[in-house]
């Protein structure tokens, strides 16, 4: 739809012309069991700067019945065209418009999502509005600098539960009427109706008291650990209030556990919604609940960070994200009580190389990225929004130090309280409280791209003294297509020196200094032994990739998994995985140094980031001719270490889950069927619902399970997640007519669910399928523009990313993608996704000629 594209300079025209004061929408959901559309009845009162201006207001709905503009009915007709109302003659100074429209239940997650449960078929409803979707559910001035009060008045069915920003009331003849919220953006405003269960309890702390809420369906009660939920909840207001120095600012703090949801979680104001996945059904391992809890923790800092000082336009969405990853890590690593004190290891090894993997891609973009449209946001929610921004703050933290930058931030929720802000806001704060002149940090780290590598140039002399010691920089060329030049920056890096020490690798020295230029000396290691390794951005203070000299690397080959501390490990980790991807290392090396160092992991995150990226890389990056011996080598492996793990352990459960996909020979596929139908078992492991479906879903994939089985595993778990696993199931299997549903039901028909809809296609791509899928390279061409032009943004992002043909790494295929590109005309986001995918395929084109050169 040609006018849902709202840009920049629209929404500063508009936000110079008006000032928004209130809105008071009323949602009649009675006939939410049924589905189709709701009526949606608008007033919003607002000042205009000039008598007979024009604007407009954003709605998208199947039918709008009335337009009342200042107690003028127009023609509906004449003014409500693609997602916009059009708005003429506007009085100088107060206006009110009322809007009468049916607007729709969606199943793609975005407006008002709509599911029934299996389990109770009872209706669950919840809405999901960033980046523009307010206006799916009610007319809205949709950008974030044109806050106002919202007033949500909402007719349910009897029984049913209401949630919203505001408390919730007592209803009335079933109608709960909200009191009006503080002055707020329409993308945080929020509904959450059905028969939820729920959890009350509340925060107290020096006479404060705020109303805590979770809520989930009662078909996940059972597993509802509240308790631990609303501990984290304490720990983080404990931890932002005291770093803020700013009352949690909204009156209650409701989290709602909430199906097909397409994203980890949403920070509306006062009414978090959260992905039900994270109500744990069966058995997960620490990491787990290391990552919900961070998830936990980043929206409760949005509250402040977002929700009370907010951005003025889009552009700032890496503030915005990356001060609330930021400090939900920091708030891990140093809250007290807090679980998670090596959440820094998690960071490094987690987010950093989504970071850096974003950023060699064609679509890197300075951390302030240049916002045209609505288009550019939407993609926008990327490992440079979120990770690689986080980094630079970690960073910017040490750089000014870490009671001056909580200082600035306190100055800057107080003095922007319930406003709009840009990023020169926060840095002119920051400058106040450290003295330090942030600007020529901010040009270095926010408005260029690309990525530095540092490496240490070593002299030593025949007694294995340093003679010199240098750390080199450089900044390797951005990949074709990407916009801007590479450049050097300075970064606040650790040194660290490593020794073994009765088999263990101990720090010995550490040296934090200004790293700038190309070359920059460190006489304090002059005159001193040479460590056994030596590891720069050691406590991981910089956003680098880095490298081991050689003599390092040597050490660390033999003895990644003797370092003491997890930190330097997930470092040296990383550096291995990076080089991997960059041809450096290559995947048969790679194995090898994976299998003699995982043994002695015993951070539980690094060992299923690991698992991953093995398999990632037998996959993707093995030359051809050997990747099933290298993949057979890895299966026994992790079998082996499965049979070898402790009885019960998160590592067991870790390495069940990495044998069950990649299981291949008849023995390990009947060693699975053994576990799963009870004839064998191995101490401590619980073949409990969600190992279960990871067995089903490999031995559908080899062709060992069928129809009948998967509807037999089914008929067990009569779940909504039962049914998602049994899509993945059947569309996994290796039969054409299994590829060609799968396919017909994603690409040629609209009536998925977002939920179903990704579960298929992660079933439909499956690494040992190459030839059965490469029929859908070309189908996938003719097919994802119109795609794209006729779908949801979340449904067409999923099918543009997930159905590329990233598994045929060929020549062939980046000719067919560049084909498409030329003659398609795809608009910039389905250009960028689509150029991103065939960037996948170069890389994994360079890696498997490093690995068969290695041969």
């Amino acid at each position: 739809m040609p006018g849902t594209n709202l840009t920049r300079e629209e929404a500063q025209a508009r936000a110079r012309l008006l000032t928004v004061d209130a809105y008071e929408i009323d949602l009649d959901l009675t006939g939410a069991r049924e589905g189709g559309t709701y009526r949606s009845v608008t007033t919003v009162r607002f000042d205009s700067a000039e008598h007979g201006a024009e604007t407009f207001i954003d709605l998208i709905a199947p039918a709008v019945h009335e337009v009342v503009l200042n107690g003028k009915s127009l023609d509906v007709a004449a003014v409500f065209r693609d997602s916009r109302i059009a708005l003429a003659h506007l009085h100088e100074g107060p206006n009110e418009l009322r809007v009468v429209a049916d607007c729709a239940y969606t199943n793609t997650g975005e407006g008002l999502h709509r599911f029934v449960d299996p389990v109770d078929q009872q209706t669950y409803l919840y809405t999901q509005f960033e980046v523009p979707d307010a206006r799916r559910v009610f007319a809205s001035f949709e950008q974030p600098d044109l806050k106002a009060t919202f007033q949500f008045t909402v007719k349910a069915p009897e029984g049913w539960t209401v949630v919203s920003n505001s408390p919730t009331p007592e209803p009335k003849s079933n109608v709960w009427v909200f009191e009006p919220t503080p002055r707020i953006s329409s993308y945080i405003t929020a509904l959450i109706v059905g028969p939820y269960h729920s959890v009350h309890s509340s925060y107290e702390q020096d006479g404060q008291s705020v109303p805590l809420g979770i809520y989930c369906r009662p078909s996940l009660a059972e597993y509802l650990d509240a308790d631990e939920v609303f501990e984290v909840t304490r720990q983080g207001f404990d931890w932002f209030q005291e770093k803020f120095d700013y009352a949690y600012p909204f009156a209650k703090y409701d989290q709602l556990f909430v199906p097909e949801f397409n994203a980890g979680a949403m920070e509306n104001a006062g009414a978090v919604t959260i992905r039900d996945q994270y109500v744990f059904r069966s058995k997960v391992t620490d990491a787990a609940y290391e990552r919900r809890a961070e998830t936990i923790l980043h929206e409760l800092a949005h509250m402040w960070f977002g929700d009370l000082v907010t951005m003025e336009w889009w552009n700032d969405l890496w503030l915005n994200e990356s001060f609330a990853t930021y400090t939900s890590v920091a708030c891990q690593a140093y809250a007290p009580g807090s679980k998670w004190p090596h959440a820094w290891t998690t960071f490094a090894n987690s987010e950093k190389t989504w970071a850096y993997r974003q950023d060699q891609l064609p679509s890197t973009h300075p951390i302030m990225a240049e916002i045209r449209d609505l288009d550019d946001v939407l993609v926008n929610f990327d490992g440079i929004t979120y990770a690689k921004g986080a980094s630079v703050l970690k960073q910017l933290v040490a750089y000014v130090g870490m009671d001056e930058f909580f200082r600035g931030v306190q100055a800057y929720f107080k003095r922007h309280a319930f406003g709009n802000t840009r990023l020169t806001d926060l840095l002119g704060a920051l400058e106040e409280t450290s003295g330090r002149d942030l600007k020529t940090w901010s040009k270095a780290w926010l408005e260029t791209a690309g990525i530095n590598i540092l490496r240490p140039v070593i002299d030593t002399d025949a007694s294995g003294v340093i003679t010199s010691f240098a750390v080199k920089q450089e900044a390797p060329a951005l990949p074709a297509g990407a916009k801007g030049e590479a450049v050097l920056r300075p970064h606040r890096i650790a040194i660290g020196c490593y020794d073994l020490r009765d088999g263990s690798l101990v720090r010995t020295e550490r040296i934090e200094l200004d790293v700038d230029g190309e070359l920059t000396a460190v006489p304090q290691l002059v005159g001193k032994e040479r460590p056994a390794v030596v590891l720069l951005n050691d406590d991981d203070l910089s956003y680098a990739k880095v490298r081991l000299d050689d003599e390092s690397l040597s050490t660390v080959t033999e003895h990644l998994g003797d370092f003491t501390e997890s930190l330097p490990r997930a470092l040296c980790w990383a550096s291995a995985w990076d080089m991997t991807r960059d041809g450096e290392l290559a995947t048969r090396d790679y194995l090898s140094l994976v299998l003699s160092g995982i043994g002695k992991e015993s951070d539980i995150g690094v060992v299923q980031s690991l698992q991953r990226q093995v398999k990632a890389a037998l996959d993707l990056y093995a030359a051809p001719e050997w990747r099933e011996a290298g993949l057979a080598q890895w299966t026994e492996a992790t079998l082996a270490h499965l049979r070898a793990a402790d009885p019960g352990s998160d590592h067991q459960l870790a390495w069940a889950r990495a044998f069950a996909a990649t299981a291949r020979t008849p023995q390990q596929l009947e060693l699975l069927a053994a576990l799963l139908d009870g004839n064998e078992t191995i101490e401590g492991l619980a073949v409990d619902t969600e190992l279960r479906w990871a067995f089903v879903e490999r031995l559908a994939a080899t062709g060992d399970f069928d129809e009948d089985e998967i509807a037999a595993e089914l008929e067990r778990d009569r779940t909504a997640a039962g049914e998602r696993h049994a899509a993945t199931a059947r569309a996994a299997r290796p039969t054409a007519e299994a590829k060609a549903e799968a396919w017909e039901s994603v690409v040629a028909s609209d009536k998925l669910p977002n939920a179903v809809q990704e579960a298929i296609i992660a079933g439909f791509v499956q690494t040992d399928q190459r030839e059965l899928l490469d029929p859908y390279g070309a189908a996938y061409f003719e097919a994802v523009k119109d795609v794209w032009d006729t779908r949801s943004h979340e449904v067409a992002q999923q099918i543009a990313i997930g159905l590329y043909p990233s598994l045929q790494v060929s020549q062939a295929t980046l000719d067919a993608t560049d084909a498409w590109l030329d003659s398609a005309a795809p608009n910039a986001a389905l250009r960028r996704l689509v150029s991103e995918s065939r960037a996948g395929i170069e890389r994994a084109l360079k890696a498997q000629a490093a690995d068969a050169a290695a041969a």
